[in-house]
């Protein structure tokens, strides 16, 4: 066995390093390739409780095909034989078919090969074995058989060390889905207060979450940026039957390109560079639960076709995986994007838009709501003081003025943003409000900044000199655009579509004209009068 020794050494080495058990194979075969005429290594595993024998890991020492026993199905009278054997701990030497004959189900298949098997010792109940290839005319020899009995005890701690981390991870991801249940349960019946706005200006897009929740039908949240996409995909998430389940937000714009569909669907091990083991996508972490694709409208082509089919039929495969893989998860999208222009223009397809958009829901910018900013500054600010360690100050009612008055550009985002900044200002004894909106990047402009009108008027209304005193401010873009697709309602008596329709009076698509309406909020009902 002296001889053995710097073999048996490196193989220490490998096998013990932390890593996953085909890994570890994979650095040991050639090792032992320099010294066996090794065409190939399996580690298989003899499971009582199943009824079977499965291959574990697999490596290939010199090209040619591996044996395909992934996994035998055994009646019990092989398991008490292959159990017996195991229970000796001798390695057999045999002809392929041979070893089929006298150990069946431990290997099959491989008629022309020479066969080393040993049993791995390890304090599992469905012991190890570790079993060497070689093809003709290479075969093996006494010597060899003796080294194969040596490496049973490297091979068998190695499997040993892969279970305890395997069974770790289970362990782990178990307590992460308790955590994630208790913490579901323990908020639900506290859900409407932690919603603040539920009962005022953003009660309708509860109330509409609400109505979908039950169901598992694709939801598509559209609404400008900070303006609360985000908790009405948990609501949806909390008042559904996955409510047990995970709920995973992922911004499709903040990932590369190149890397979109490895984050979504995970990848194989070598797949591509730096691929060097296999990973689970976001749609196999969220399965049975939520999963929440925050800016839809930035995924590439390519990862637009493999959402479809998702959505099809639940099923996708893995960035160099060949087997199709099934995941029960229910999708909820937001974007600020406008989607129906993207169609147009033909970045985003019309087939995955009519599968996300089942059932829309819009969330209304901020200035669109005010009701909704007393109580909202509010709950920022004692949250922020608590986040802070000051002492909890609420906003006066001159400071809500000045909150009311400011248009919010960047919405409920920026308010808690300004909220924040004035508890800082005010080192607990005040809210500074006025200093904090003051030092927000334009909030001068912004401050009492006209909230684009509704009502049809000529563009004419202008005057020739913008900056004379007193002169009626200059009409935005948006202004003169809302102007112009009133007067076309207005003649057409609030009619869109067909040839008399405003669509066709403006040279527009029905669908981008009405993508336009939504974003200027021009309601066309009104024109029907």
């Amino acid at each position: 066995m002296q001889r053995f020794a710097p073999l048996l050494l490196e193989i220490w080495r490998e096998a013990g390093r932390p890593a996953a058990i085909g890994e570890a194979l994979a650095r040991c075969a050639p090792i032992l390739a320099r010294r066996l005429p090794l065409d190939w290594i399996l580690l298989r595993r003899i499971d009582p409780a199943r009824g079977g024998v499965e291959t574990v890991a697999a490596a290939a020492c010199r090209p040619g095909p591996l044996p395909e026993d992934a996994r035998t199905e055994l009646g019990a009278p092989e398991l008490e034989s292959l159990v017996a054997w195991a229970r000796a701990g001798r390695v057999a030497h045999r002809r392929g078919r041979a070893i089929a004959e006298q150990l069946p189900g431990l290997l099959t298949d491989v008629p022309d090969t020479d066969v080393l098997a040993g049993p791995l010792a390890g304090e599992s109940d469905a012991p190890g074995v570790l079993v060497l290839g070689a093809r003709r005319p290479r075969r093996f020899d006494a010597e060899h058989a003796e080294l194969a009995q040596a490496l049973l005890e490297p091979f068998g701690a190695a499997l040993e060390s892969d279970q305890r981390l395997r069974d770790l991870s289970t362990q782990q991801a178990a307590a992460e889905a308790d955590r994630t249940a208790l913490l579901t349960r323990l908020g639900r019946h506290d859900l409407q207060e932690t919603i603040v706005g539920a009962d005022a200006g953003f009660r309708p897009v509860i109330e509409r979450a609400s109505l979908v929740a039950p169901s598992d039908v694709p939801v598509l949240v559209l609404g400008e940026t900070g303006s609360g996409k985000e908790v009405v995909a948990r609501a949806i998430h909390q008042r559904s039957r996955r409510a047990s389940g995970p709920f995973l937000r992922v911004n499709c714009g903040a990932i590369p390109s190149g890397l979109v569909d490895s984050e979504l669907f995970g990848h194989e091990r070598g797949s591509f560079t730096g691929a060097a083991a296999q990973r689970r996508g976001w749609f196999e972490r969220a399965d049975g639960g939520t999963l929440f694709l925050d800016e839809v409208g930035e995924l590439p082509p390519p990862a637009q076709v493999r959402l479809l089919r998702i959505l099809q039929d639940g099923s996708f495969e893995r960035v160099g995986g060949q087997k199709p893989l099934h995941v029960d998860v229910r999708i909820v999208a937001a974007t600020h994007r406008d989607l129906h222009a993207m169609v147009e223009d033909g970045l985003f397809r019309e087939d995955l838009w009519y599968r996300l958009a089942v059932f829309p829901i819009h969330v209304p910018p901020l200035r669109d709501r005010p009701e909704d900013i007393p109580p909202l500054a509010t709950h920022f600010a004692l949250r922020a003081a608590a986040r802070f360690g000051t002492s909890p100050r609420l906003p006066t009612q001159a400071e809500l003025n000045l909150l009311l008055e400011y248009a919010w550009p960047g919405n409920v985002r920026e308010l808690i943003a300004v909220i924040e900044r004035a508890v800082i200002l005010g080192e607990g004894r005040e809210l500074k409000v006025g200093t904090a909106l003051g030092l927000g990047r334009g909030a001068r402009e912004a401050r009492r900044a006209p909230v684009p009108s509704t009502r049809a008027g000529p563009p004419e209304a202008a005057v020739a000199d913008p900056h004379a005193r007193g002169a009626t401010p200059f009409p935005t873009l948006d202004d003169a655009v809302r102007a112009h697709i009133e007067a076309a309602l207005s003649h057409t008596r609030g009619r869109i579509e067909g040839a008399r329709g405003a669509a066709a009076l403006l040279a527009i698509n029905p669908h981008t004209l009405r993508a336009r309406m939504r974003k200027l909020r021009i309601e066309w009902q009104r024109f029907r009068e």
